[in-house]
């Protein structure tokens, strides 16, 4: 780890001071249940990294972001003996003064927003059609922001709750752009095979400049599908830590630490999951990501 002060720690990314900027680095940690399990999934800080860097990319024309470089050649001090390890999985980043809601999208009915349509039809305050079942399209994507809690689950809140936390003209404009980057990266990730059930997003400001912030489309933030094993009706296969959540269930777990140690062959699916996300989306070896970046696998 960097011997650097740390600014914030998070159940899977760490924030380090580095001067007028952050470095932000994706660990191997994995949290299910919100608690972190004491096994790491060798590479996932490097497949939440790479992923949030190709989308980075290709959404910096919809809105700009806090990426200043991925390089870890470029680093300041005192990150320079850590670069090896940096390396694929670390970003310097903007400061900037986080707007304290997670902004959601959803384009099908799954996880909160399918318990909430079950017991009032409505998800964060969006009356949705009657009839629907589990996984289902919607009729279009909408907003589902929540709020952004220390510990435990987000809360969902309803967008008028939003404008009273945040400003109406505020919580106009990141639905608005909520709502157009999940169109964007859902309509790419459907080329690639991939349905894009919901993300999440963060934003903050930086010198009054509205940014995109934290990680973007990560199997970490979004449900991820395979388009070709897709069917309404009952929960889906996906490319994150459902896996994982599947087995501890199955352990019979109450979801309260300390929580059971993950099986190497848990360990193992759930990193060929996380790297398969990588490549199916971005249409590159993740191999060839680890060559590139200058980062040797795990």
């Amino acid at each position: 780890m960097p011997r650097a002060d740390l600014h914030a720690r998070g159940k899977v990314r760490d924030i380090f001071e580095a001067g007028d900027d952050l470095l932000m680095v994706a660990t191997d940690r994995i949290s299910a249940f919100d608690v972190v399990l004491p096994q790491a999934i060798p590479d996932k800080g490097r497949v939440l990294t790479g992923l949030s860097l190709y989308w980075f990319d290709r959404t910096s024309h919809l809105v700009a972001n806090h990426l200043i470089t991925a390089d870890a050649s470029a680093f300041p001090e005192p990150f320079g003996d850590d670069r090896e390890w940096l390396a694929g999985r670390a970003m310097q980043v903007r400061r900037a003064e986080v707007v304290p809601i997670e902004c959601v999208a959803r384009g099908y009915l799954s996880g909160s927003g399918w318990k909430e349509y079950r017991a009032s039809g409505r998800v964060c305050g969006v009356a949705l059609p009657t009839g629907l079942v589990e996984s289902d399209r919607l009729p279009e994507p909408i907003f589902t922001p929540a709020t952004k809690e220390a510990t435990g689950h987000d809360i969902n809140i309803s967008l008028d709750e939003m404008a009273e936390r945040v400003g109406r003209g505020l919580a106009e404009r990141l639905k608005e752009l909520t709502l157009t980057l999940y169109e964007f990266a859902a309509a790419r990730a459907l080329e690639r095979g991939i349905v894009l059930a919901d993300t999440k997003f963060e934003f903050g400001f930086a010198e009054g400049e509205l940014l995109l912030i934290d990680e973007v489309l990560t199997p970490d933030s979004s449900r991820f599908w395979p388009a070709d094993r897709y069917e309404p009706g009952h929960p889906q296969p996906s490319f994150d830590k459902q896996y994982v959540r599947d087995w501890l269930d199955a352990t019979g777990w109450d979801h309260e630490p300390p929580p059971p140690d993950l099986p190497d062959e848990v360990i193992e699916q759930t990193a060929a999951r996380y790297r398969e996300a990588y490549e199916r989306i971005t249409a590159e070896p993740f191999a060839a990501y680890l060559l590139r970046m200058g980062a040797a696998g795990e």
